[in-house]
């Protein structure tokens, strides 16, 4: 349960789709303009009601490779690029692999929740950063950011002559009371310093066919894009943009309606579930995504719980120092599958807490 992929089938269009193509041997390269970024724009608009002009939209392989690209074209090899951890752990690879250096303003206990530190931000900003990296909605936490912080963080880069690079790939699995605001959309000056960078891959589970899109919102960011090499965009696998089209077309919406569902009742069950096996452990129901931070210090099993775990209770999480030091005494744990599922795996990590107080005596 660490990694960030779902066990549901998939939705009918993309089995459709590739089928197809199998079935034809339309196995070769991806056609210069494949149909995502009008695929895109329609699903923007119906899922947030963002209007996106489909000339702003390019392609890639995957998130992270949009984002290590993106760095490559806004910042000089050693400017410094603010993360916000705990947070997803290839940012801090995909920084240093642009040849920049990241500095970690990390993001703020609420007590009820977590927020940017919007203060630290600009202080970092204020000592030269060139850019933030942005997660919205955030891995680990789940945490939806909201438009307000958006602004404010949108207002702060335009103000220091820095860009905002937003990884928004859980945006689509948003639901319930929190509204998902694109960072483009959040004001003129977030239109201004901003770069989008997302995929259907974690709502519609696509990651292994290779394809994300570029968003941008300004005529000159845009133009950045458009300069970028042409292989950035030849990346992108032809069963990714056929699946991507297909996730992001309107036949596939009741599909992410069943999985929001599903997803809502999950997480809710995760915490009746920690409650009764695990009531030490500390957990805040996510706003987005499938993914659960928890805080499981109180059971002693060192920095990172993980390990003990898997060999304790042969439930594979993710490692909570894996995103940074805020990560101490944390794992992640994927709750995108069956409740069965989430019943066996809490159950035996309970099990294994109570061997474990009583070899302590």
């Amino acid at each position: 349960m660490f990694v960030a992929e779902t066990d549901f089938a998939l939705a009918e269009p993309i089995t459709s789709a590739l089928r197809e193509a199998v079935e034809i041997g339309d196995t070769g390269y991806t056609p210069p303009q494949p149909g995502i970024a009008e695929a895109f724009v329609g699903f923007a608009h119906r899922r947030w009601g963002w209007t996106v002009d489909p000339s702003r939209v390019r392609w890639t392989g995957d998130v992270m490779m949009g984002v290590v690209e993106l760095l490559r074209a806004t910042v000089a090899p050693g400017d410094r690029v603010v993360v916000n951890p705990p947070v997803y752990p290839p940012f801090f690879d995909t920084v240093a692999e642009a040849g920049a250096i990241v500095e970690e303003v990390p993001l703020t206990d609420t007590g009820s929740g977590w927020e940017l530190d919007l203060h630290g931000i600009e202080r970092a900003l204020i000592g030269g950063a060139r850019a933030v990296l942005l997660c919205n909605p955030h891995n680990p936490t789940g945490t939806v950011h909201s438009v307000e912080s958006l602004r404010a963080l949108a207002a702060l880069a335009h103000r220091y002559g820095a860009v905002v690079i937003s990884d928004e790939i859980h945006g689509p699995l948003t639901g319930g009371e929190v509204a998902f605001v694109p960072f483009l959309t959040a004001s003129t000056e977030a239109a201004a310093v901003g770069y989008a960078v997302t995929s259907a891959s974690k709502a519609y589970n696509l990651a292994g066919l290779k394809c994300a899109v570029i968003v941008t919102a300004s005529e000159g960011n845009a133009d950045v894009v458009r300069g970028l090499p042409w292989e950035v965009e030849w990346r992108t696998g032809l069963f990714g943009a056929l699946s991507t089209i297909a996730a992001f077309s309107p036949e596939s919406d009741a599909w992410l309606d069943s999985l929001l569902v599903r997803l809502d009742q999950n997480r809710r069950l995760l915490g009746e579930l920690l409650a009764e096996h695990l009531p030490l452990a500390r957990y805040r129901v996510p706003d987005a995504g499938f993914l659960a931070w928890i805080d499981v210090s109180a059971y002693g099993w060192g920095d990172d719980p993980a390990d003990p775990i898997r060999e304790g209770a042969r439930v594979a999480l993710h490692h909570g120092p894996f995103f940074g030091a805020e990560g101490v005494g944390h794992v992640r744990l994927n709750f995108g599958c069956g409740p069965d599922v989430l019943r066996d795996a809490v159950g035996r990590v309970g099990a294994f807490a109570r061997q474990t107080v009583l070899a302590r005596g």
